[in-house]
């Protein structure tokens, strides 16, 4: 069949992206269009308190998983890590032959988990960058939209599927890049994360703790240079300019937001401290690299995390 255009969106995940991507993209698609897909309790509840981003109130179209529908042409999973499971079995009536997906989750095991369920074929490689969005309750507030950073899997091409989703994105004006080295990218974007968001989630603090001179700032970057040390024993080779790259990215976002994990410390819910430094800790174990800054970050927000349950 030649190339199809991309008409149809299905996101499933209303967090912080899922309801920043999907209220952007409710204001330039026909309604119907884009789909949200929903449990029914989390449907009944975001129908009840409403969702606001920006202080405007979200218009979505709900699917249940057992909601029939036409396949969509482009799926974009923004759950938390630890819901994809469940996520992937949710979204069956939304992938068809022509489907292609993106994963905004953090981590670098993602993409492989729902190629394993629905074929390499269907998943190009994406990470989200650059947002700062925070969401308190039913009400997501961002300065930064950021953008996405979409490729192929093997480095060096851009392919038709690629070509597609570009040009769906420039038709609605979405901001992105296209990358040929997404493996590299997304390792790239995993040593921010164990860095960022495990620093400032540990120092209960914002994006301003670790933009100044001191020990959080300190500690981040050797956080991030114990993912180095691993990314070489895996045939990655990231290196300090990557670590120069997202300071510079960091640099710029508003002091006062902070990242992902420390609005969930915050709202104590689990967090993503095993898709981080509990990831850098077996992959040190599996090569004989010490993750020392890590193994404190994992304990000490482990530690957090049992605090909750008392």
């Amino acid at each position: 069949m030649g190339e199809r255009e991309i008409q149809t969106v299905s996101i499933i995940g209303l967090g912080a992206l899922g309801v920043l991507f999907g209220h952007y993209l409710s204001k330039k698609m026909p309604k119907g269009n884009l789909r949200i897909v929903a449990d029914e309790e989390r449907i009944r509840r975001y129908e009840r308190e409403k969702l606001y981003s920006n202080g405007e109130q979200c218009d979505f179209v709900y699917y249940r998983p057992e909601d029939p529908c036409e396949p969509a042409d482009l799926l974009i999973f923004t759950v938390k890590f630890n819901g994809l499971k469940d996520a992937i079995e949710a979204v069956r009536n939304h992938v068809g032959e022509h489907t292609i997906i993106l994963s905004a989750l953090n981590g670098i095991s993602s993409e492989e988990i729902i190629a394993e369920a629905y074929g390499k074929d269907k998943v190009l490689y994406c990470v989200a960058q650059a947002m700062d969005a925070v969401r308190v309750g039913n009400r997501l507030t961002y300065e930064n939209m950021g953008l996405l950073v979409i490729g192929d899997p093997e480095p060096g091409m851009v392919s038709e599927k690629v070509k597609r989703v570009a040009a769906f994105f420039d038709k609605v004006n979405f901001p992105y890049e296209i990358n040929t080295d997404m493996r590299r990218k997304i390792w790239s974007k995993f040593l921010v994360n164990v860095g960022v968001n495990q620093v400032v989630a540990v120092y209960g603090g914002d994006y301003g703790t670790i933009q100044r001179e001191g020990p959080a700032r300190d500690m981040m970057i050797a956080a991030m240079r114990e993912v180095i040390a691993v990314s070489e024993k895996e045939g990655v080779h990231l290196n300090e300019s990557d670590i120069e790259y997202w300071l510079n990215v960091l640099g710029k976002l508003s002091p006062r937001l902070k990242p992902s994990m420390a609005q969930d410390v915050e709202a104590k819910r689990p967090s993503e401290v095993e898709l981080f430094s509990g990831t850098v800790i077996r992959l040190g174990e599996r090569h004989g690299v010490p993750t020392p800054v890590n193994r404190e970050l994992y304990e000490r927000i482990t530690a957090m995390e049992r605090e909750y349950v008392r």
